[in-house]
């Protein structure tokens, strides 16, 4: 059962996304998509070779090859042959990566590679920031998760402090703050919830709590699927 189904899971960073994604992929059997990892690869490579001019980050974006590899409910980023995954969840690519998101040329070159992985297989779970507006606004469900910005803080510090990485509380709160006005803002693929996405606010729900949420819209969908 639930196949041929996309799930598409929107919000804004710290909301819990990737989590709830991968989670509901598993149990579903489905492909899992980050979306985000593959404008963090671009970020990153972008820094790496200390490109400014919006022209070549556009070339670079569109000549690429990325490859999301799910396994073990990890995802592992390879670009050109090289896996960068150890490296796109820095500060540094924090604080870059929603610049980066809100050029046009770039997001025109990773949805059409969006569109593409869903091409090849039946049922998949992609989560970003326009997945259920812009990536496919005839997904058969749409999630969008939203989350108190002290919540999202403090789910960001953890993440650094499992990685062994220290950041002060307040750079962090600063650069959500940051990326939500960036992302809301742009005038390409603006963060925004769809108006047929289902809204859950994940500020005080468990992980099993959102997973099961999620996965009641999908069964309501494969009901009303094989009653019409």
């Amino acid at each position: 059962m639930f196949k041929n189904i996309i799930v598409a899971i929107d919000g804004p960073a710290g909301s819990g996304k990737s989590t709830s994604a991968k989670l509901v992929a598993q149990k579903l059997g489905f492909l899992y998509i980050d979306t985000g990892a593959m404008y963090r690869a671009i970020t990153l490579l972008s820094l790496k070779k200390k490109l400014q001019d919006k022209k070549k980050i556009v070339e670079l974006a569109e000549k690429t090859d990325l490859q999301l590899i799910f396994d073990k409910g990890n995802t592992e980023v390879i670009a050109d042959g090289v896996n960068i995954t150890g490296e796109i969840r820095s500060h540094e690519v924090n604080a870059k990566v929603s610049e980066i998101s809100r050029i046009e040329g770039v997001r025109k070159a990773l949805v059409k590679k969006q569109r593409k992985y869903a091409l090849k297989h039946a049922g998949i779970v992609m989560e970003g920031r326009d997945i259920g507006t812009i990536v496919f606004p005839d997904a058969d469900v749409k999630i969008f998760l939203t989350a108190g910005l002290d919540q999202r803080v403090e789910r960001r510090t953890k993440d650094y402090e499992s990685s062994g990485i220290k950041i002060p509380v307040e750079n962090i709160k600063e650069n959500l703050i940051k990326r939500d006005r960036i992302d809301s803002t742009r005038e390409i693929s603006p963060l925004t919830k769809a108006p047929d996405a289902v809204e859950i606010d994940t500020s005080f729900v468990t992980i099993e709590e959102q997973v099961e949420l999620i996965l009641n819209e999908v069964r309501k969908k494969e009901k009303f699927s094989k009653s019409s």
